[in-house]
């Protein structure tokens, strides 16, 4: 799922489920040899992606003693717990390279600069004219398909096309990052010492790309965003485990070369998230003048809507009684810090399930927009 540092929106800044696609150049300054990781669960039964060539090198050390006591340990740990031969472990981990570039391009703003949230700025990036004009290309050549996924998880169509379109423009831009050089990167020299439980994170996806890979789910090569996220929808590696979906049924999971595969995933990804089907994400409701106290700022819904009508809140002119108003409610703030100005909206269950694909109200509120620009203009 998109997550960049200088994107976010929220206050905790949390790497999304899915990832962030290439926003560097994709030649990194040369690397540095590095070694990597931690635990998981088992891998998927169905083969994800392809086997890609492997060039001849000279082979690499299968001793955890080749490896920074750290990354030995975590690949004892890996081997004992997912029940995977130590060496080939050990073979990998030896290979992978530090990327300053991944360093830079998550390290957070030096001291005393302030980023503003901007809210429009946000927007603009994503609800934009290409964004949506290839939106519509893509829906209208995968129609079928995407009709058969809002059918099957109860996701519209608008959802799905707006996710791939905000994650990686169809496809255009999936990352040009070695995954297993940026996880390790990240897993064991994450530039923020102060936030070690991000480190923690990235071992646990490591982890994941180390057991889908020896288990020939993955290539050991695959490419991605600096953040170790895959494919058209940006899945990070514990979300493909767990989450991706074999959509053309060939017998394998193919979420950079399949948009059968990517479009089921998404639909799948959100409904194990909470997703309602025939739930809007944002409902038509008259907030009171400062809403700011009903706006918590977290990741589930807290309000129902009697609790914001004794708040003020009313229904907007014409709208009548409705199922969401028996559902969980939540109030958005969206920011404009230079400015001072926030923008709030009344949101459902389905819009903290998007919260789920990245962490930040900016990210799911831009791709509900960008799906109902995108469904405004969709031919009928």
């Amino acid at each position: 799922m998109f997550i960049c540092r200088r994107f976010v929106q929220i206050g905790v800044v949390f790497l999304g489920l899915a990832g962030c696609a290439n926003t560097a150049p994709s030649k990194s300054p040369k690397a540095t040899p590095l070694s990597a990781g931690l635990n998981a669960t088992t891998a998927a039964p169905t083969r994800i992606g392809p086997s890609l060539p492997v060039t001849q090198e000279p082979a690499a050390p299968t001793s955890p003693s080749a490896l920074r006591p750290e990354i030995s340990a975590f690949a004892e740990e890996l081997a004992r717990e997912r029940n995977l031969p130590l060496a080939p472990l050990v073979q990998a981990l030896s290979s992978a390279q530090y990327n300053p570039t991944v360093a830079r391009l998550i390290a957070p703003a030096p001291p005393g600069k302030k980023i503003w949230r901007s809210w429009n700025t946000y927007r603009a990036r994503f609800v934009e004219s290409k964004r949506i004009k290839w939106g519509l290309e893509f829906w209208q050549k995968n129609q079928t398909l995407l009709n058969q996924a809002a059918q099957r998880y109860g996701v519209p169509a608008s959802i799905i096309v707006s996710i791939i379109g905000v994650e990686t423009l169809y496809g255009r831009n999936m990352g040009n990052f070695r995954v297993l050089d940026a996880l390790t990167t990240l897993a064991f020299d994450y530039p923020d010492p102060k936030r070690p439980e991000r480190a923690e994170m990235f071992r646990g996806q490591l982890a994941d790309f180390l057991v889908l890979a020896l288990n020939g789910n993955l290539s050991m090569e695959a490419k991605g965003s600096f953040a170790g996220a895959i494919g058209m929808p940006q899945f990070m590696p514990g979300s493909i485990m767990r989450y991706a979906v074999d959509g053309d049924q060939d017998g394998r999971i193919a979420l950079t070369q399949s948009v059968d595969d990517a479009v089921m995933s998404v639909g799948n990804f959100l409904v194990e998230h909470g997703w309602q089907r025939g739930l809007p994400v944002f409902v038509p409701v008259q907030l009171p003048a400062d809403p700011s106290a009903l706006a918590t700022g977290g990741l589930t819904p807290t309000q129902t809507w009697q609790s914001l009508q004794a708040a003020g809140a009313r229904l907007s002119p014409g709208t009548g009684p409705a199922g969401w108003q028996e559902r969980p409610l939540g109030v958005v703030d969206l920011v404009e810090e230079a400015r001072g100005t926030v923008q709030y909206r009344t949101a459902t269950p389905n819009f903290y399930a998007l919260t789920q694909y990245n962490r930040s109200y900016f990210y799911a509120t831009a791709v509900s927009d960008l799906a109902s620009e995108l469904e405004a203009r969709m031919p009928r």
